[in-house]
């Protein structure tokens, strides 16, 4: 995924970020007060998209209260206390924060049930400033899909083989992590009954 600033002559609130969303293709994201275009390649839209439908099946097959977007933007805060704007690729929010005004934009200040990024080139933004920031705003679960084995071998080991991390908030409100590949199933706690495997996922 490409990432380009677009480069305003003041920092932007996240109010300012969400009224100054531009019209061109592709998706924005609010970092240090800049307004940030990210343009993923196909394979990335190809792996978010499947992982999307996979929770929508789950959804509709145990009628979940769930919506599962890859449209949703969010608001964070840093540990400085400075908001930013991010776009997950896979968002899973309670229906009952997404119907409660529905003549809002897509922008949400409650936290998601659920958030997937997939890596790309800023792989630290991923694995460092979101695990802070989505932990702080109390995200129940996050993936980290790391298909392109683009994160240091601190993360993957080595040799390093495409992995995907699941966080899961514990009773403090702190992050602890699971790590799957190859054939392992990945254990959800808000799809309960997925039945998938990293190696489904790549095959996307």
């Amino acid at each position: 995924m490409t990432l380009t600033a677009n480069k305003t002559k003041q920092s932007l609130t996240f109010e300012e970020f969400i009224t100054q969303l531009p019209d061109e293709e592709g998706r924005y994201e609010l970092v240090d007060g800049e307004i940030i275009r990210l343009l993923p390649t196909r394979k990335h839209n190809n792996v978010a998209e499947f992982i999307a439908d996979s929770f929508k099946a789950e959804v509709r097959r145990l009628e979940l209260d769930y919506r599962v977007s890859s449209q949703i933007v969010i608001k964070t805060l840093t540990s400085e206390a400075q908001a930013q704007g991010r776009h997950p690729d896979v968002s899973v929010v309670n229906r009952s924060i997404w119907d409660s005004n529905l003549s809002a934009y897509t922008a949400l200040l409650e936290p998601l049930q659920l958030a997937v990024e997939i890596v790309s080139t800023n792989w630290e933004d991923d694995y460092i400033d979101k695990v802070d920031e989505y932990q702080r705003l109390g995200i129940v679960e996050y993936w980290i899909v790391d298909y392109l084995v683009i994160a240091s071998r601190n993360y993957l080991g080595n040799p390093k083989v495409p992995t995907i991390f699941v966080y899961l908030l514990d009773e403090v409100g702190n992050y602890q992590f699971t790590a799957y590949q190859g054939t392992q199933k990945i254990v959800s706690r808000t799809f309960s009954e997925l039945v998938l495997t990293v190696e489904q996922i790549l095959a996307a």
